[in-house]
């Protein structure tokens, strides 16, 4: 047999559904006919009433249908309800108490737009503290479980960005106690619009650590520690680098008492003012001179380091040094050469001494803090800006000038942020950058007669040291040093003032070492011999 075309199916599938709509019709007109002569309507009238006895119908039908379905629930669920307390009461409760809980609205869309939780999470209101403060909103709250105060450090700027602020007008804490709570700051107006009072000495002394400015609240920030640390400090001309640091020797002078200071001032005035409590103070920008003090103090740490391996031989405790910190103004200066060959030899001499100094005096109690007006990417050498623990980097013009003070990788670190975005014409604010956590802080700008009044006390507290030290070898010698106002004197010179004749240099400088207590060092031209500043600090302070 022939198969028959689709077409032909098609068109008999045509033909029989309209021979079955038509008999449908004639239906339908036969029982309206019908009804109409029964009923005597006509028939507009007969067609609205079988439509409408139709729709009542399925109404009914409707109604029947679901008081039949309601009955047969309501015979069920209390066995069913039973059953499921029974198996898992706790369970039961906690998801009716979860879904009970309200969401804060703002909270919850503030972190879900800028990617802190997700969009299935919630803030819980009944978890959220807001308190307004003097410069701001302070939000408390606890992030969704699963979460922590990681996921809104991380996001922080697109937090700042929905609260219609900068980062700059945001600060985060964590709590010690839980990781999912809290703790953020939203200012009402940009930071450091109205100065905040220079502390006084016993709020520096209380803070727990070293203080480098306020806030962005006005509360105290800084570091704990200068201990195995050192800092270095970036920023464009005129922005308070030189306030910042006289700030920052005044905190520690308070902070830490008695310790020595070395100061290279390269802007000649900037760092006069603690001039007269420096072991040695050099108002001066020639790489020489840097390369001097650095050979001073390389040989400080060498003494200090044969002291501490003599204690590890003979199994005493580790000696106690007294703190040495060495601070450079316009730090750039000293790096740079005038061209010729030995200003180049001189330059990477220059460099490699403070990298060892930066490097390994830290274990020994010397600190290196360095400010330069120029962080360019060769402005210091890379080999001596990465051994710096602390960065700090006031307004500079460009993303790629803050990596040059804060590191190559800042930006890549949690909660970053721009000093190019810091308002230039507040002076003195800038980025710290201590322990992985950056602060906006802004220096004190202490007056001179504050300062004044703590470098004098400090001055009266040294020469009352050295004036009731008891008659010694090491109390003549210093004695004699400083009456020819000499910072370094040979050994061939001392000995014979201090009654030793011997004529054999040898064996002259072991009797002077042993009769001061002090390792002998050696002058600018190898000659070997004493540092005042060893000297003095040997009788302060036994280091």
């Amino acid at each position: 047999m022939a198969k028959r075309r689709p077409q032909d199916q098609a068109s008999e599938d045509i033909y029989g559904q309209l021979a079955g709509g038509i008999g449908g019709l004639a239906i339908v007109l036969g029982v309206l006919a019908a009804i109409k002569d029964k009923l005597g309507l006509s028939w507009l009238a007969t067609v609205l009433l079988t439509v409408g006895v139709l729709v009542a119908l399925g109404f009914l039908g409707w109604k029947v249908r679901n008081g039949v379905r309601r009955l047969w629930a309501g015979r069920a669920q209390p066995a069913a309800e039973g059953t499921k307390l029974n198996q898992d009461a706790p369970a039961a409760v906690a998801v009716s108490s979860e879904a009970a809980v309200e969401a804060h609205p703002e909270l919850t869309a503030a972190l879900t737009t800028a990617g802190a939780i997700g969009r299935d999470e919630v803030i819980r209101a009944d978890e959220v503290v807001i308190t307004p403060v003097q410069t701001g909103c302070c939000y408390d709250f606890l992030m969704p479980k699963g979460r922590t105060y990681v996921d809104v450090e991380k996001r922080l700027g697109n937090v700042a960005g929905v609260f219609g602020v900068t980062r700059l007008h945001t600060k985060l804490e964590r709590s010690r106690q839980n990781e999912r709570r809290v703790q953020m700051l939203v200012l009402d107006r940009p930071p450091f619009s109205r100065p905040f009072p220079a502390p006084s000495r016993q709020e520096i002394a209380n803070f727990a650590g070293v203080p480098f400015g306020h806030d962005v609240v006005g509360e105290l920030a800084g570091v704990p520690t200068f201990d195995k640390a050192s800092l270095l400090v970036g920023g464009m001309t005129q922005m308070g680098k030189t306030t910042l640091v006289n700030g920052l020797i005044t905190c520690l002078l308070i902070a830490y008492g008695d310790f020595d200071l070395y100061l290279l001032d390269g802007k000649h005035c900037g760092l006069t003012r603690f001039e007269k409590i420096a072991v040695r103070y050099e108002a001066s920008d020639a790489p020489a001179v840097m390369e001097n003090m650095v050979d001073e103090l390389n040989g400080r740490v060498e003494r200090r380091y044969a002291r501490i391996q003599d204690a590890i031989r003979n199994r005493k405790p580790a000696p106690t040094f007294r703190p040495v910190f060495f601070i450079v103004d316009e730090a750039a200066d000293f790096f740079a050469d005038d061209g010729t060959s030995a200003g180049k030899e001189q330059a990477r001499r220059v460099a490699e001494k403070v990298r060892s100094l930066v490097a390994k005096a830290l274990e020994s109690g010397i600190s290196t803090v360095m400010l330069t007006q120029r962080p360019a990417q060769n402005a210091i050498p890379v080999m001596v800006r990465d051994q710096f623990l602390y960065r700090m980097c006031l307004y500079v013009a460009s993303e790629g000038t803050a990596k040059v003070a804060l590191g190559d990788t800042y930006f890549e670190t949690v909660a970053p942020i721009n000093p190019a975005l810091l308002d230039s014409t507040i002076k003195g604010q800038g980025v710290l950058f201590a322990h992985g956590v950056s602060t906006l802080i802004r220096g004190f700008n202490f007056s001179d007669e504050f300062i004044w009044e703590v470098v004098d006390e400090v001055r009266a507290r040294q020469q009352r040291v050295l004036s009731q030290a008891p008659v010694s070898p090491l109390k003549q010698a210093i004695d004699l040093m400083q009456s020819k106002s000499l910072q370094f004197m040979p050994t061939a010179d001392l000995a014979p003032a201090l009654g030793i004749t011997e004529a054999d240099p040898a064996d002259r400088g072991k009797q002077l070492s042993r009769l001061l207590g002090v390792p002998a060092a050696k002058g600018t031209k190898g000659v070997r011999g004493y540092h005042l500043a060893d000297l003095t600090a040997a009788l302060t302070a036994g280091s």
